[in-house]
């Protein structure tokens, strides 16, 4: 009989045939109780991190069956912590009548030196969080520090996770609603009164818009949206985040901005369809956070972000919960 080999030098399968991958769960992840700012600022951590060649992160990948669904992932690797993140998402709308969400995904953390799994971390709860802490972090500089109504244009998830983001980095004092599902929109401002907010719910987009400091888009990709949303009617000094490739703005209104910036010029130039017309593209978020370019240059400047989603949100944001948890022994 031959000696069992030692670890070092045993197969991936042998090694987790007696160990168990920990799943990270959203109720688990919710109890560690990671602040807005902490989160933003690791994803700003990390975006410099690129520039320094200590982070790489590849397009996002993306299929579209034709079936409706929309099939993405995204790759991120960082030098420390020492983590490789994937992220699997899919979103169908037909998961509606199975009494599901309609996005799911799942992220895969595994030691970038080793090639290890070290974690299954829940993909709907990093992706909630992840998007508005990028826009976060683009409002840091895009927006007006004393910016207090923020208006809603789609009130689901994204909607729910940059009313909590936005309510701790900026001295709101109400939000105004609009959505197709009356369900969401209403929950959505019970949500903020909860947090001591006026909630206004609006019968039409323009009611939303006009005269709001701060603006967040996230309409439902697919089907895709037909566009009803006229820039013009934005006040000046406002800012928009457009977690929905800007697809629900009329594209002959975007004029109205005086700065946009995407979320990566190289993910764009991999893309079949550019977001916005690339020469309104004043640069990117890793331009903007390394201070290649300001983000606001008056008060009374209109700016916007739009953007696809960033493997490096999804490997900050992966890599911090799960340092955290080691951190209080999970």
């Amino acid at each position: 009989m031959h000696d069992r080999p030692p670890v070092a030098e045993r197969s991936v399968s042998e090694t987790l045939a007696t160990e168990t991958l920990p799943y990270l769960t959203s109720t688990l992840l919710d109890r560690l109780e990671i602040s807005t700012k902490d989160m933003v600022d690791e994803i700003e951590r990390q975006i410099s991190g690129q520039r320094r060649g200590e982070v790489w992160c590849a397009p996002k990948a993306v299929v579209l069956p034709g079936d409706d669904r929309y099939i993405m992932a995204t790759l991120g690797v960082s030098s420390e912590p020492p983590v490789l993140a994937t992220k699997s998402l899919v979103v169908n709308p037909g998961n509606a009548q199975r009494g599901l969400p309609t996005l799911n995904s799942l992220i895969t953390l595994l030691d970038a030196e080793t090639g290890l799994p070290l974690a299954l971390v829940d993909g709907n709860w990093v992706t909630e969080k992840r998007t508005a802490a990028l826009s976060a972090v683009a409002a840091r500089r895009m927006a007006r520090p004393d910016a207090s109504s923020l208006a809603f244009i789609g009130c689901g998830v994204q909607a729910r996770g940059h009313l909590e983001a936005f309510a701790d980095l900026f001295p709101l004092r109400e939000i105004r609603a609009y959505g197709r599902g009356a369900a969401n929109r209403d929950a959505l401002c019970d949500m903020a009164r909860a947090r001591g907010l006026e909630a206004i719910p609006c019968e039409e987009p323009r009611q939303a818009l006009e005269g709001a400091d701060m603006v967040v888009t996230s309409v439902t990709l697919v089907p895709r949206p037909t566009p009803f949303l006229d820039a013009t009617w934005l006040k000046p000094g406002s800012f928009a985040v457009m977690t929905d490739q800007a697809l629900p703005w009329l594209p002959e209104t975007m004029t109205r901005f005086d700065r946009i910036i995407v979320d990566d010029l190289e993910q764009e130039k991999n893309m079949a369809k550019p977001m916005i017309d690339p020469a309104m593209a004043a640069g990117d978020l890793t331009g903007l956070v390394c201070g290649d370019f300001a983000g606001r240059q008056s008060a009374q400047e209109t700016t916007a972000f739009v953007f696809r989603g960033l493997a490096v949100g999804d490997l900050a944001v992966a890599g911090l919960v799960y340092g955290r948890t080691k951190g209080v022994g999970v």
